[in-house]
C-alpha cells in the first residue's frame, strides 16, 4: 500500500487531503489498524482493490451513519491501473454490499469539482449530483470545492444489478427529479 501511494504521490496529492499524512510505512500501517477497528465495529468498510494479484488501489464505504442509514463511497487508484474499469466494478459490488447486505438507504460521493476521473466513476455509477459545497475540501495549501453525488436505494433497486462483472457500467444516470 505504502508503494503504491508513495510511487504516484504528486499526482494522488493533487485530489486526497490524507496523502500528505501517509509518509512512511509506519502511517500506512496506522491507517490499517484504523481500518481494521472501524470494519470490526462496522462504522466503515475499506478495501484493497486488486489487479492479478497487484494492489491498483482501494474503494470503501467509510464512514457508515447507522442513524441515517448512509455512508461515503470513496476510491482511488494507481495511475497504471486507470481506464480498465477496475474501479467502477469494485464500486459497484460496494454498492450491492451497501444497499443489499447492509441494508443502507443513501450512499454519496464527494469529489473536488475538478477531479474529472472521479465524476465520471459517480455518473457511470449512476448517482445523482446534487449540488456542489464551496471550499469544504482542504488540499495540501488551498481549498477546493467538492461536488456533492448521492445515489438511494429505491434509485438503485430499479437499476440492473445482476452478478455480471459488468453490471456497473451498464447503468446510466439517475434522473434526480424521480
Amino acid at each position: 500500500l505504502f508503494a503504491l501511494i508513495d510511487t504516484d504521490r504528486v499526482r494522488l496529492r493533487r485530489w486526497l487531503p490524507w496523502v500528505d499524512a501517509t509518509a512512511s510505512l509506519a502511517d500506512c500501517c496506522g491507517w490499517i489498524e484504523h481500518a481494521r477497528r472501524q470494519y470490526s465495529s462496522q462504522e466503515g468498510i475499506n478495501l484493497g482493490l486488486w489487479h492479478r494479484r497487484e494492489l491498483a488501489g482501494m474503494v470503501g464505504l467509510d464512514p457508515v451513519d447507522w442513524s441515517h442509514r448512509k455512508a461515503a463511497l470513496g476510491y482511488w487508484l494507481g495511475a497504471q491501473f486507470e481506464g480498465r474499469g477496475l474501479c467502477t466494478r469494485a464500486c459497484q459490488a460496494l454498492l450491492r454490499h451497501g444497499f443489499g447486505t447492509l441494508g443502507l438507504n443513501r450512499i454519496e460521493i464527494y469529489c473536488a469539482t475538478g477531479n474529472t476521473r472521479s465524476r465520471a466513476v459517480a455518473h457511470r455509477l449512476g448517482f445523482c449530483r446534487e449540488g456542489v459545497l464551496r471550499q469544504a475540501e482542504w488540499l495540501s495549501d488551498h481549498f477546493v470545492d467538492q461536488e456533492v453525488y448521492a445515489l438511494l436505494a429505491e434509485q438503485w433497486q430499479r437499476g440492473s444489478h445482476d452478478d455480471d462483472e459488468h453490471a456497473a457500467l451498464l447503468l446510466s444516470p439517475v434522473d434526480c427529479k424521480q
